[in-house]
């Protein structure tokens, strides 16, 4: 299994449902991760070179980079190593050798622009950062947001759309711009964990006058709720479930089972009403118990 990082909750989450996989399947797991999501090539090398060993199976990978792991995930099928695709998906069809089991990002854009409508009463300005070009599910996710949020809330407006990157002090500065320009700023959607960080820290240089509600996606930690004021919810990706479904997936190929080409997890709304609930604690556990799943390919 290739993350997109190591030491960052949503991967050592999916790590976690990895060995709970392999621990019920027999699997033996070999895993491997850049030491941060923008160093690309480091995944591109680390997937050759599991491809170019022949001791593997199967592939598990979170690209970093849609268009830059495409030829590596294609070097990998053409020797006969199946693969599953989790979290957001690369521009190659589903079928054969390739399975995709990703987030739902547009139902996440839509959780988001739902929350943004009720905590604002349908009226106000939010900002939208983090917009990533080369994760195909941040930009499914920025869009759901935008066109949800224009049918259910007309009257909040999005004053300032802002691109994103890995670098928490990139996006800090960002953050702390788009404070000076919008003293009247109601709301930040932040499209990665990078950007969640980097505003919430921006928020405590600036201290604005007003509350700035911060709505994320997949934080990097468990939620500061009682640190952070301004932190109100953080869609989260179930990257557990992706890890262990990824791998009994993989496991039932190898029995001749049919799998699914394509499988989609539900994101869950996290709050401070919901954040103790045993739903959202197992969503987050890290711990490497074991479940069984039965493939079919119904949806």
């Amino acid at each position: 299994m290739v993350p997109q990082t190591e030491s960052v909750m949503p991967w050592e989450l999916a790590h976690a449902g990895v060995e709970a996989a392999a621990a019920s399947t027999g699997v033996s797991v070999y895993w491997s991760a850049p030491s941060r999501e923008d160093d690309v090539e480091a995944q591109v090398a680390l997937v050759d070179r599991i491809v170019e060993s022949r001791h593997y199976q199967g592939l598990v990978l979170a690209p970093d980079q849609a268009l830059a792991l495409i030829s590596p995930v294609r070097r990998a099928l053409d020797h006969g190593i199946a693969t599953v695709v989790i979290g957001s998906p690369l521009p190659i069809p589903a079928g054969n050798r390739l399975s995709y089991i990703v987030n739902d990002d547009d139902e996440g854009g839509r959780l988001a622009a739902e929350r943004v409508a009720r905590i604002l009463h349908g009226h106000g300005t939010v900002a939208v950062l983090g917009i990533n070009p080369d994760i195909t599910g941040i930009m499914m996710r920025a869009r759901s947001f935008e066109r949800v949020l224009s049918q259910i809330a007309p009257d909040i407006h999005i004053v300032e759309k802002r691109m994103g990157s890995f670098n928490v002090s990139h996006e800090q500065q960002v953050a702390e711009e788009v404070l000076r320009a919008n003293p009247s700023l109601d709301a930040i959607v932040a499209l990665m964990w990078t950007t969640i960080d980097g505003s919430l820290s921006a928020l405590d240089n600036t201290r604005p006058k007003r509350l700035v509600h911060v709505i994320g996606f997949d934080i990097a930690e468990l939620p500061p709720f009682r640190e952070q004021q301004s932190l109100d919810s953080i869609v989260q990706a179930d990257t557990r479930s992706m890890g262990y479904d990824a791998v009994e997936l993989l496991h039932a190929r190898t029995l001749g089972k049919p799998v699914p080409a394509m499988v989609q997890i539900h994101p869950t709304l996290i709050t401070r009403e919901n954040v103790d609930t045993p739903e959202v604690h197992q969503m987050l556990s890290q711990d490497w118990k074991s479940r069984s799943r039965e493939w079919t390919l119904e949806p």
